[in-house]
Parts: structure tokens; C-alpha cells; sequence
């Protein structure tokens, strides 16, 4: 996902929902969630205005939603393929889609 100048109130919802996503139901009252609302209504630019200072602080927030999103990303793809320690072959390979070849019976194949 690739940081693109989008609408403020897109922007803001976007990042908004990280938050709810680490912080849990609680995230109204912390300090982050504060912040980026303080920051959204200072930036706030009315129809008749155009400011570079508006369309920069726009810029950087789709970009620290890209961040978040991309670490909540990687860390639910770390869970899956790297938390549980050592696994045998059979477990790696159907952790990526695979299946073991499985030897048929009958004779000749006894060892």
C-alpha cells in the first residue's frame, strides 16, 4: 500500500482505526488518539482556502497510516509463520500449502 494524498476525514478514520485496533475499546481516552484529532482540526482548511501547509500535513497522515498499517501487517504475518519456535516438515509444509508425499504400500516398498 503506497502513501497517496486522499481526503482528510478519510485520512483521519484511517489512522483512527490503527489506534482502536492496538489501543482496544479504551482508545478514546489515550493520549494518540488526542493528538491526532487536535492535529486534524488545526489543520482544517475551509472551501475558499488553499494552504501547502494543509495539503503537507495531509501527505504525511496517509503516510503514517500507511505505517501503521503495514506494521500491523507484518506483525499478524510474524505471529503466524515465526512465533511457535521449531516445527517439523510435515507442519512447514502445510503452513505454505504443501503436502508430504506419502509412500504407497504394497511390495518392493518395505525398507
Amino acid at each position: 500500500m503506497m502513501a497517496s494524498v486522499t481526503s482528510p476525514l478519510r485520512a483521519c478514520r484511517g489512522i483512527l482505526k490503527e489506534i482502536r485496533f492496538v489501543k482496544g475499546s479504551g482508545y478514546r481516552q489515550t493520549l494518540v488518539y488526542k493528538y491526532v484529532l487536535d492535529h486534524f482540526r488545526r489543520n482544517q482548511v475551509t472551501g475558499a482556502q488553499y494552504c501547502r501547509a494543509h495539503m503537507d500535513a495531509l501527505h504525511a497522515a496517509s503516510t503514517y497510516q500507511c505505517l501503521l498499517t503495514s506494521t500491523r501487517m507484518h506483525l499478524q504475518l510474524h505471529q503466524v509463520y515465526h512465533a511457535r519456535g521449531e516445527r517439523d516438515q510435515e507442519q512447514m509444509a502445510r503452513l505454505v500449502g504443501l503436502q508430504l508425499p506419502t509412500q504407497p504400500g504394497g511390495k518392493g516398498w518395505e525398507t
